[in-house]
């Protein structure tokens, strides 16, 4: 059956029932000849599999993609729904796919909304581009492919560790219905301290060379508070920052989205963990040399996403080793990243006090003389802006209501922008409270607002439908979808009267006195 976002079809996976995800990249321009095939894989988890199973998933998928598109030339296949495996897929540049191939599996709770199952491949290729430019960037500057290869086997691996629970990947699943991957959180800031924040910022670019071509992300432990970067950009560095930067991270030695998750073993999991991860024998890819193992020691292959290096100096700066040292060069390389809006490579410049993180974005063009410059900058930094940056965090600390600050009594929401990619939920632990058949619920209600918006956006491109729904659970809670201009707020109430009025109300009473602002939904 062929819908409006992919095909539902009665086809039986050939994939041991033990397999639970494949995740692959590839590339359709690569291995078009008879024994070359092999050659258009650039990235495959697990990493251990047979050389066969490889070809197999990855031409099943490359088949999808073909068939697909005789039905749709326009709109790229997004997923393929089989008797036992979901076929998640995302064409992330020009013929380079990503491909998720997660295993349906009730019994297990891997329940899954496609959405957010493609959130994760385009979170990591935006991640992986921010750091290491456009994979097809990297084929072009060695067509072998070893170079690519190289670097998406080490980010991939090491962006995983954060999914694993024990030895296994705990995607995103039901029990994740009410947060939105991909999007900002932000703080809510009164005017005071909004005005010194502003103060902050002309301060940090006014400290470093080519002040008009320098940016700033500021952030409140978890919560972004100002960014002079395109929202493109800013989702982008805040999602590292939240990954490996924050205090919360540095302090507890893991990435601070871990708690938000069932106590498992992903939240102790450190660098080493890679170790799980094996690495491909050498001849896997024929004769070509493009083993991971033979690359590590070939290309400079820096590894931004390793869990716990970052470090905070004695001056307050975060440090870290993970740039490795280019050839050439003596001395390790400094973090830099490559923004997409003004397309230059700029370097990191983090100053973090208490919880207070302020990240400096400065020009590689104007940076002369590299390391000797960026200390001048930071000495700068320390003479003109140390005083008010303990001033803000004060302030800020001071209107801080906690981790609960967010929570409304009686309700468990998310509220997004799907525009400007900017969300508000219910605290973690608050959402715990909730019973697996309320969770349940929303998580079919969310897919069926995906498939909806979908089908809107084919049939009238550029034109936004309003949507409510309101349906009973099984334990008769309500779970509640509104969708209005952009932006959608998703509910349950399972303390809510009998009636489908009380719950009506209940969320018109919620959307007068919090959706306000910049995500407002009156």
């Amino acid at each position: 059956l062929l819908t409006s976002r992919g095909f539902y079809m009665g086809l039986s996976s050939t994939m041991p029932v033990s397999e639970g995800v494949r995740f692959c990249i590839f590339d359709l321009k690569r291995g078009q000849h008879e024994g070359q095939e092999l050659d258009k894989v650039l990235f495959f988890y697990p990493t251990d599999c047979p050389f066969t199973t490889q070809l197999s998933v990855i031409g099943l998928s490359e088949g999808l993609i073909t068939f697909t598109r005789i039905f749709s030339p326009e709109a790229a296949c997004e997923v393929i729904e089989a008797e036992r495996h979901s076929h998640v897929f995302h064409e992330a540049e020009a013929d380079i796919w990503m491909v998720m191939v997660v295993e349906k599996n009730k019994e297990a709770e891997a329940i899954w909304r496609i959405d957010a199952l493609q959130r994760v491949l385009k979170e990591v290729h935006s991640l992986f581009v921010m750091f290491h430019g456009s994979v097809r960037s990297l084929l072009e500057k060695e067509p072998s492919g070893g170079l690519v290869r190289s670097h998406l086997y080490f980010f991939i691996t090491d962006y995983l560790t954060d999914f694993l629970s024990g030895k296994k990947l705990q995607l995103p699943f039901f029990r994740d219905c009410l947060k939105e991957r991909g999007t900002v959180q932000m703080l809510t800031v009164g005017r005071d301290a909004a005005i010194d924040v502003e103060s902050l910022v002309k301060v940090l670019e006014s400290s470093c060379p080519g002040s008009s071509s320098c940016n700033s992300l500021i952030m409140f432990q978890d919560l972004l508070v100002s960014t002079t970067l395109s929202p493109d950009d800013t989702l982008n560095l805040f999602t590292y920052a939240v990954l490996r930067l924050t205090p919360r991270v540095l302090n507890a030695g893991t990435n601070s989205w871990s708690y938000l998750r069932k106590s498992n073993t992903a939240s102790h999991v450190t660098g080493s963990i890679l170790g799980n991860f094996s690495y491909p024998a050498e001849d896997i890819y024929g004769s070509h040399d493009t083993s991971p193992v033979g690359n590590g020691q070939r290309y400079h292959v820096p590894r931004p996403l390793q869990r716990g290096k970052w470090s905070k100096g004695k001056d307050g700066f975060l440090v870290a080793d993970i740039w490795g040292t280019e050839m050439g060069q003596v001395s390790p390389a400094t973090a830099n990243v490559w923004l997409q809006q003004m397309e230059e490579r700029m370097y990191l410049c983090i100053y973090q006090h208490k919880n207070l993180t302020v990240i400096l974005l400065i020009p590689y063009s104007s940076m002369m003389n590299g390391d000797q410059g960026l200390s001048i900058v930071r000495q700068q930094i320390l003479e003109n802006a140390a005083v008010k940056i303990i001033k803000v965090e004060e302030k800020l600390t001071r209107g801080w209501g906690g981790e609960n600050a967010y929570h409304v009594a009686g309700y468990r929401y998310l509220l997004f922008d799907s525009d400007r990619n900017i969300s508000r939920a219910s605290p973690p632990v608050k959402v715990t409270t909730l019973m697996k058949d309320s969770l349940l619920a929303l998580s079919k209600l969310r897919e069926e607002v995906d498939l909806e918006k979908h089908r809107a956006k084919q049939d009238a491109p550029g034109r936004e439908n309003d949507l409510e729904i309101c349906i009973r659970a099984k334990n008769n809670a309500w779970v509640i979808a509104r969708v209005t201009r952009g932006k959608e707020l998703y509910m349950v109430l399972e303390k809510a009267n009998e009636t489908l009025l009380y719950a009506t109300d209940a969320v018109d009473k919620f959307s007068n006195r919090y959706c306000d602002g910049a995500l407002s939904l009156d």
